[in-house]
């Protein structure tokens, strides 16, 4: 496009790699990198801690233990009505910024509204359960606390109250008996916003400048990108990222002409900077920031690594792209690499480095962290080289 600056399809790559701390481990406290990387996936309990091993230097878990124990990151319902791990000073303008996005996903849910409740009757019994949500607890306390408060029948409670604590201000209240901080499933706990961190979830002016924030350190983060990838990542209509742009963004020329919004002074390292094999973390944001997924993941993997299910599994970047997936050994002996193509022997020595590495994280907490999702490797992966590093022998195929 005339008087635009043209940037190439493995530029970018390389911009997603140096924003997402995956150039190179910075030494950065965990505050400044959650920060850096504006969101981390966290359905799984270990992914946020994963991803932050593959970014900060000689990254430690107790520190991520810390800041969530201390509510200075904190996990809730955000982003695509999933579960992210953000900084506290962020949360209030995200959680604003997709407001319409998840009250209509949750609070217009024919599971929720089977319960004899509408969206009205969840605005009256907010305050209230933010009253009752100051002392954590968990999901069958919050459905008989439904239950005795607006009427839910017994059997509609557990799912009525499932959608309106994705939609409530309220965070998931850490285990330190936990090995990464969360239990999983039916023993989560829940907990209020804190008073200050609350999002004014009603105030037109309050979500519109949530989704400016949002569009900004999105930018910051993951930039340059089209209205697309932003609309995405976030979950909203792309009528609401056009006004959330303003003009104080750059704009560049993407592959195949496509307007990419950048913030300015964004860094957009050179196509043939190199980029260090990494093992990512289950659902790392990088797979699932972008409407064109192409930018990491080529298209012939895709449905490999993002099962039918949602499911996105650990991932291997080889030269900043997808190359193949990772888990821990069945029998225990280490980190097993598959490769989706023939990797040449240097590529194989630095991931050794790597798994050798993660083994040794994973293990002081928990190495089978990931091992429920072993079945997608049963049902068949287009791997055709596999190795073993860790406490095993090395095993080739």
């Amino acid at each position: 496009m005339r008087g635009m600056t043209a940037i190439s399809e493995r530029a970018l790559n390389r911009s997603t790699l140096a924003r997402q701390l995956l150039l190179e481990r910075r030494p950065l406290g965990v505050e400044d990198a959650v920060r850096r990387v504006v969101a981390l996936q966290a359905q799984q309990p270990a992914s946020p801690y994963v991803a932050l091993w593959n970014r900060v230097a000689e990254f430690r878990a107790d520190r991520l233990d810390a800041a969530l124990t201390g509510f200075r990151v904190v996990r809730s319902t955000l982003m695509r009505i999933t579960l992210h791990a953000v900084h506290v000073d962020d949360y209030a303008a995200f959680r604003a910024a997709v407001e319409p996005t998840v009250r209509g996903a949750r609070l217009r849910d024919a599971r929720f509204t089977a319960s004899g409740l509408t969206e009205a009757d969840a605005d009256a019994l907010l305050p209230a359960l933010l009253e009752r949500a100051e002392e954590a607890s968990g999901a069958p306390e919050f459905a008989e606390w439904l239950r005795a408060h607006a009427g839910v029948g017994s059997a509609a409670a557990p799912t009525a109250w499932r959608m309106l604590r994705q939609y409530a201000p309220l965070w998931h209240a850490p285990d330190a008996a936990a090995p990464w901080s969360y239990v999983a499933g039916s023993g989560q706990r829940y907990v209020a916003a804190d008073p200050a961190h609350v999002p004014r979830l009603r105030d037109p002016e309050a979500v519109a400048e949530g989704l400016r924030v949002l569009v900004r350190r999105y930018l910051a983060g993951f930039g340059p990108a089209s209205v697309a990838d932003m609309a995405q990542f976030a979950l909203v209509q792309k009528g609401r990222v056009r006004a959330a742009l303003g003009d104080d963004l750059e704009e560049c020329a993407g592959p195949g002409g496509t307007v990419l919004y950048d913030v300015p002074g964004g860094p957009r390292p050179a196509e043939d900077v190199p980029a260090p094999p990494r093992l990512m973390a289950m659902w790392d944001s990088v797979l699932l920031a972008y409407a064109d997924r192409g930018r990491v993941l080529a298209p012939e993997y895709r449905k490999h690594v993002t099962r039918v299910n949602g499911d996105v599994l650990p991932t291997v970047l080889v030269d900043g792209y997808v190359a193949g997936v990772w888990r821990t050994a069945p029998d225990g002996t280490g980190v097993e690499v598959g490769a989706f193509r023939p990797l040449p022997g240097e590529v194989w020595e630095a991931l050794e480095a790597e798994a050798l590495g993660l083994e040794r994280f994973l293990t002081e907490r928990d190495a089978a962290a990931y091992r429920r999702y072993d079945h997608w490797w049963v049902k068949g992966l287009p791997v055709v080289e596999t190795r073993v590093f860790g406490r095993g022998p090395a095993d080739s195929a």
